[in-house]
């Protein structure tokens, strides 16, 4: 066993993060020193090296454990203690270890009222990122309602975005405990939600709720299927609003409208919600017919609504506009933003058009070819990862040093540093780091089969297995593997990814999201021939 490293005073996770990946790039290589170092912390382990892997060597070095005991003693030292116990209590609350968060809540009472740098709280992480949890399978997948509870119960405050969170998921369990646990108000879309028929029913008599909250309150009755408040609530705006009536009544009905409504959740573009607060009721549903349209591919339906109902295009409806584009951008539906564009949107006539996140669901998802399209509207960032994306070898070089050494100035130049939009925090990600960036290029060229451009990342220090995915930590291989991207796939194969790495929420490898989640046989043969070959197991 070799001697036992001395931690700074004030020591830096990055520099030791940065550590740990120097000592996997350089075991990969054959360096016997690294190897050596390597066998000293763990004499079972054969090349290659995960990250993980590495940090535990780090660890070991340093005379730890393990990383999670190594990075408790950075933070310690560096005086965020606090920091440090929030993270370990959202982990725990993600591996459903009820034991380790009562612990961490016992040993720091402060957690239940700890608020992250954008304001988020510890119950949020008890909630669902996902869009449906009306499924209950998909509800118990992601959230957590013992931990729930068990914050509620220590003291934490339960925010309305948090119960507005639930409602917008479709999570009925988790609604109800938020009821049980008295943290939701007494309001009428919240009651139709809970589908409290009577309560609904009362505060319908008393004629005090104007328009745009019972049209909330109809959403929520059809978010979670409860028909009968429904009905209440298509009566009442009608009542106001006969010209709604005679709408609803000229396309299908009023009972064709509500299981319209039930069916087709609200439309919650990859952007973001384009349904605020004061859309109206006929509103709501047109956006809804316009998404449905999108996501099953019907462009003469989505062209006959734009072409029925040409409010949509005006100004006060450009999140509309910008959302459509944004959920095509990711579907691959180019002939969906060319159909709305025609039109002459109001989003083309905006002098300086609205921050959107279509051009990074396009690279995301592999769909540069969409950009020419886009940059119609979007210029596209001067960047590394957006150079990558589009493949222009040129523009990424410009971005090293003649050493191979990135030189990217500024990095709240580059994405995702310029992206206010970015969810870093969904990956783990803190500030943005120039590694951050590198991968993220490197995600963008290899999704986009720019291979050259890959390459010449992967040589200039790129991790071939980041934590990089578009949702929570996977990596650049469960994505292609999910979206069918066998050249994309192929590549990554061939120049060494680990094809062991599982993802953050299920646990699973590329070819289990290939075979499970995308059923794709063939791409989940391809995944697991390539672990099961003999040069593979040599490595």
């Amino acid at each position: 066993m070799s001697a036992v490293r001395d931690l700074p005073a004030r020591p830096s996770l990055d520099s030791l993060r940065k550590q740990a990946k120097k000592l996997a790039r350089a075991a990969a290589a054959g360096d016997a020193e690294a190897i050596a170092r390597v066998h000293a912390q763990l004499p079972r382990q054969a090349p290659p090296l995960s990250n993980r892997d590495a940090q535990l060597v780090i660890a070991r070095e340093y005379g730890f454990a393990g990383w999670a005991d190594l990075t408790a003693e950075v933070q310690k030292r560096l005086g965020r203690a606090l920091e440090w116990a929030a993270t370990q209590a959202k982990v725990a609350i993600h591996d459903r270890d009820d034991e380790r968060l009562r612990a961490l809540l016992a040993e720091y009472p402060a957690l239940v009222s700890w608020r992250s740098e954008n304001g988020g709280t510890l119950l949020d992480a008890t909630t669902s990122y996902a869009l449906d949890c009306s499924d209950p399978e998909r509800e118990r997948i992601y959230n957590r309602p013992v931990a729930a509870e068990m914050l509620i119960d220590a003291g934490a405050t339960v925010d309305r975005s948090t119960w507005e969170h639930v409602i917008w998921t479709g999570a009925a369990g988790m609604l109800l405990l938020l009821a049980r646990k008295h943290a939701l108000p007494r309001t009428l879309p919240v009651l139709a939600a809970l589908g409290d028929e009577e309560s609904v029913r009362a505060r319908i008599d008393e004629g005090l709720d104007a328009q745009p909250v019972i049209g909330r309150a109809l959403m929520n009755a059809s978010r979670f299927k409860h028909a009968g408040v429904a009905s209440l609530l298509v009566e009442r705006s009608v009542a106001l609003d006969p010209d709604l009536g005679r709408r609803i009544d000229r396309w299908q009905g009023r009972q064709a409208f509500i299981e319209f409504l039930m069916q087709h959740q609200a439309s919650v573009w990859s952007g973001g919600p384009t349904e605020g607060p004061e859309t109206m009721q006929w509103e709501a549903f047109v956006i809804r017919q316009l998404a449905s349209a999108l996501d099953a591919n019907d462009l003469p339906a989505f062209r006959r609504w734009l072409r029925d109902e040409p409010w949509v295009l005006e100004p006060s409806f450009v999140n509309v506009q910008i959302g459509a584009i944004e959920r095509a951008s990711w579907q691959d539906r180019a002939p969906f933003i060319t159909a709305l564009l025609e039109c002459e949107p109001a989003l083309l006539a905006s002098g300086a058009p609205p921050p959107a996140s279509a051009l990074v669901f396009a690279l995301d998802y592999g769909n540069a070819h969409l950009l020419p399209t886009l940059t119609r509207i979007w210029p596209l960032p001067d960047d590394l990862p957006h150079a990558a994306g589009t493949g222009n070898l040129a523009a990424v070089a410009r971005w090293f040093d003649a050493t191979g050494r990135p030189v990217l100035g500024t990095l709240a130049h580059h994405h995702p540093g310029n992206n206010p939009h970015f969810k870093g925090a969904d990956l783990g990600w803190g500030p943005v780091t120039t590694q951050q960036v590198l991968d993220v290029a490197l995600a963008w060229a290899v999704l986009n089969r720019h291979f050259e451009v890959a390459s010449f990342l992967l040589e200039r220090g790129a991790d071939i297995n980041t934590n990089w995915s578009t949702h929570e930590p996977a990596s650049i291989l469960h994505e292609c593997a999910i979206h069918g991207n066998e050249d994309a796939v192929r590549f990554l194969i061939d120049h060494g990814a680990d094809l062991t790495i599982k993802d953050y929420r299920y646990q699973s490898t590329a070819e289990g999201w290939a075979r499970y989640a995308a059923h794709n046989e063939r791409m989940a043969d391809l995944l697991a021939a390539a672990a099961a070959s003999p040069s593979r197991e040599s490595l």
